[in-house]
């Protein structure tokens, strides 16, 4: 997992990002370091996307173009984050090896072109993999300019499953690993339904399209399958980097916007967690999905700081509608990601490609130069994060936990659930708004992790729990934690199985309940919920109910109207000295602000009372605490706060009005 003692030797906060100096010709390349010094750039990441470039040919490597540009940025002060560049296989390698092409689910062979398309399961990738990482960290491991490495590129994106029959023969390899007999394979797929029961190794496949739905525990295994895979090639290029370089080694993960990795296992494997985040146009408010993907970038770490590693200056060039950030937006991002625990600001990329996929996509220099705004608040965002060098280090501390669980994830949106509306995504962000609207910063937690540090841990989509994680949440709440669950939570174990016992069994003791019958609505139907908590009043659901068979728990409200009018439809439950709430529909952020108010009081949890619309978190330093402020309001919103605003040198007594669409950092010293 990450340490304090890998970050990388850069003195501040780490600013800049991808520099593809191949694109350009050389006097370009000083005209670049020249504009990163007025930048105040301080890293930048090279060769990611350069194989061709490096191996010409199998074996054959050029690297005086490389060294001739390390040369320079080392001159200029500048440090280098130096890539693998695994994700993009050239030419003559699949020229070379044609088997090493990634096969669809449904049998399409992938062609060349593009980028990620080598098979995970490929003898031939995987030598080639460790050849150039072992080459350029020989050469390059002692370099003054290389302060950190970066492997392959966004593991898992765009593809992640492959079925190709390299990869058929690892899965199979892999599975007798894990169950080590037939026997244990078959009771663990439940194959005697639908007569799929295996009589011998090589009869087992990876679950390719198949003319009616494919045994969900089959595809959940194929998911964990391709994670260990992904991982174990970043695994084998770090030990070939290790060999020969003691930098901090990383790989960059997409918190919040790619699910096929576990990022859990995952950081258990790098030096620092990196994280690139995109904001998704379609949002009206991204400022909420960047908030998850930098909470859950610093949970996974263990809390540790993290760098950002990509995100734009403006719009991307991917989406249907690529959306341009307003002005004072580009810091507004930087700056929330940084208080959540980012000790590095970087974008993709430094200058903006004339040519290829990407050419529509933002930089730090756009097309329109040095003349245009971006560039303008690039340079101004590299100022303020200098004046901010001493919140480097500092850390985020939080009383309450989401559960996050990739596994779950996997199984849960596999086919033939019960309803097409029951999201986790969904559920995640509901629940997240509501924390974030309450001004109240969360870590997210895998469910059988140590708890007890957290007044609250809500569960907004635990679809498979295991009954030893079930086991670890029901002691959390004896032990006197507030623990919220949501619907079509704890429904099967780790074998995509129902808990003998039914819906919920696992979480009996804690919740005070089972759940008799899912009650899924049709499209777009509404209910309503008769909410009898610390208020009256009718909230509204909607896409799912369900029949609520009570043991021992207390009614907190009923079903107005649909299938379950007049039962159960929102429970707490007193377990030893905690308590127990299930939420038995679909609320969104709004509705579940009531039901909130009354889990707050039972976990002695208490919103920020920060105006909606301003974001404050608070990192905690040794000697000072530094509340990071950004307003998304139109309009100045007021901060209580004493101390030092450091982005002006300005002092705070009492009260800071933080101005529309702006940033404040306040630094106040602890007491004696």
């Amino acid at each position: 997992m990450t340490s304090p003692d890998r970050w990388p030797e850069i003195r501040g906060i780490a600013y800049g990002g991808d520099y593809t100096p191949e694109q350009w010709p050389r006097e370009v390349w000083h005209e670049d370091v020249a504009l990163m010094r007025e930048a105040g750039v301080n890293l930048v990441s090279v060769g990611i996307f350069a194989w061709a470039l490096i191996e010409t040919s199998e074996g054959v490597f050029e690297f005086t173009w490389l060294d001739e540009l390390l040369d320079l940025l080392h001159e200029n002060g500048i440090s280098v984050d130096l890539g693998t560049p695994t994700a993009s296989p050239p030419a003559w390698f699949f020229a070379n090896h044609p088997d090493a092409r990634v096969v669809s689910r449904d049998g399409v062979t992938m062609g060349f072109g593009a980028r990620g398309m080598a098979s995970h399961a490929s003898p031939a990738y995987r030598e080639a993999i460790v050849r150039i990482a072992s080459a350029l960290a020989e050469r390059y491991g002692s370099h003054p300019a290389v302060v950190m490495w970066h492997v392959h590129n966004e593991y898992g994106v765009p593809v992640g499953e492959d079925y190709s029959e390299q990869s058929v023969r690892a899965f199979r390899g892999w599975l007798r690993e894990k169950y080590a007999t037939l026997d244990a394979l078959n009771a663990a797929w439940g194959t005697t339904f639908w007569g799929q029961r295996y009589g011998e190794w090589d009869h087992v496949g990876a679950p390719a399209a198949a003319p009616s739905v494919v045994n969900p525990a089959q595809r959940l295994d194929f998911a964990r399958f391709t994670d260990a895979q992904l991982r174990a090639c970043f695994v084998a290029e770090r030990d070939a980097i290790r060999a020969h370089a003691t930098q901090p080694i990383t790989t960059n993960f997409m918190a919040n916007q790619s699910w096929t990795t576990d990022l859990w296992a995952w950081a258990r494997e790098v030096d620092i967690v990196s994280d690139d985040h995109y904001l998704w146009a379609a949002d009206p408010e991204g400022e909420i999905g960047l908030a998850i993907a930098a909470d859950l970038s610093r949970s996974v770490g263990g809390g540790t700081p993290w760098i950002l590693m990509e995100h734009s200056t403006s719009a991307v060039n991917w989406q249907p509608r690529n959306v341009a950030k307003r002005p004072g937006e580009m810091a507004r991002n930087s700056l929330t990601h940084l208080a959540r625990g980012a000790d590095a600001i970087l974008f993709f990329q430094w200058r903006a490609s004339r040519s290829g996929a990407e050419k529509f996509h933002s930089a730090m220099i756009p097309h329109a130069g040095t003349s245009s705004r971006v560039w303008r608040e690039v340079v101004e965002l590299g100022d303020a994060l200098e004046r901010l060098e001493e919140v480097r280090g500092s850390r985020v501390a939080a009383d309450v936990a989401l559960l996050w669980d990739f596994e779950s994830f996997w199984a849960q949106d596999l086919e033939w659930r019960p309803s097409v509306d029951v999201s986790h995504a969904d559920q995640i962000r509901a629940f997240y708004e509501r924390l974030w609207r309450d001004g109240i910063t969360v870590d997210f937690a895998l469910p059988g992790q140590d708890l007890s540090a957290y007044k609250l841990v809500v569960a907004p989509a635990q679809y498979l729990l295991s009954a030893a994680d079930a086991a670890n949440l029901t002691r959390y709440v004896e032990a006197g934690g507030t623990l919220v669950v949501s619907f079509f939570s704890a429904i099967v174990d780790e074998n995509d199985a129902v808990h003998p016992g039914g819906f919920v069994a696992p979480l009996r003791d804690a919740l005070g309940l089972v759940v008799e019958e899912f009650l899924p609505l049709r499209e777009g139907a509404r209910h309503t919920v008769g909410w009898t908590g610390s208020t009256a009043e009718t909230l509204v659901a909607d896409a799912w109910q369900e029949d609520l068979v009570l043991h021992g728990a207390e009614v907190k409200a009923t079903y107005v109207d649909g299938p379950g009018a007049g039962k159960a439809a929102i429970t707490r439950h007193a377990h030893g000295t905690g308590h127990g709430w299930y939420i038995s529909t679909r609320l969104d952020a709004a509705s579940l602000g009531t039901v909130m108010s009354d889990v707050y009081a039972d976990a002695g949890v208490a919103p920020s009372g920060h105006p909606e619309g301003l974001e404050v978190v608070v990192r905690r330093g040794d000697d000072a605490d530094y509340a990071i402020a950004i307003n998304h309001r139109d309009d100045d919103a007021s901060l209580a706060a004493s101390g030092v605003e450091l982005l002006t040198g300005a002092d705070v007594d009492g009260e800071l009005l933080v101005p529309a669409g702006g940033v404040a950092v306040v630094r106040t010293p602890h007491t004696p």
